[in-house]
């Protein structure tokens, strides 16, 4: 699992080539693994490989979004606000896992952020999805998590790099 930590890179350059379906429900049974506080499972997985819907989600945000066009899946993190006061933790765990056993599938991908993001001056990223995709008013959405094969090589953070001053002894 370090591995995959340490090889992680955020990557926004994809190849023109499908997910294979198998893969598309490895990453399935991953998210809806996932953990969550008391067990109470709030999230939601929209798994989107339409071309087309991937170019409207591409412009959910004024910027940092763009690349979801590019990507072979789009898997949008929402959850039912109703259902868990930690909906928000929920679904930040089940996107890095996503993104984790993405990695380990030989696959790229990159968080999108779209909770509390805007799409336009008058509309907020999480308005702009909501209504694209007919989600309910209930739904909040916390991330779009973009997959692909690479088209991009990125190379692991050196560990002399790493900013080791912000683990702070409690001894």
């Amino acid at each position: 699992m370090l591995d995959i930590l340490r090889t992680r890179r955020s990557i926004r350059k994809y190849k023109d080539k499908p997910i294979e379906p198998e893969l598309i429900e490895l990453l399935k049974e991953a998210a809806v693994r996932s953990p969550t506080s008391r067990n109470f499972r709030p999230w939601r997985f929209l798994f989107v490989t339409d071309r087309i819907k991937l170019e409207a989600l591409s412009r959910a945000k004024t910027s940092g979004s763009g690349f979801l066009k590019g990507a072979s899946l789009g898997v949008v993190v929402c959850a039912d606000e109703h259902e868990s006061d930690v909906w928000i933790e929920d679904c930040a765990i089940a996107s890095i896992i996503l993104q984790f056993i993405g990695q380990s599938l030989g696959l790229g991908s990159c968080w999108i952020q779209i909770r509390k993001r805007m799409h336009s001056d008058s509309q907020t990223s999480e308005e702009y999805v909501k209504d694209l995709l007919g989600l309910p008013t209930n739904f909040k959405v916390e991330s779009i998590i973009s997959f692909g094969y690479p088209d991009e090589d990125k190379q692991p953070i050196p560990k002399a790099q790493l900013e080791y001053n912000k683990i702070i002894s409690a001894d």
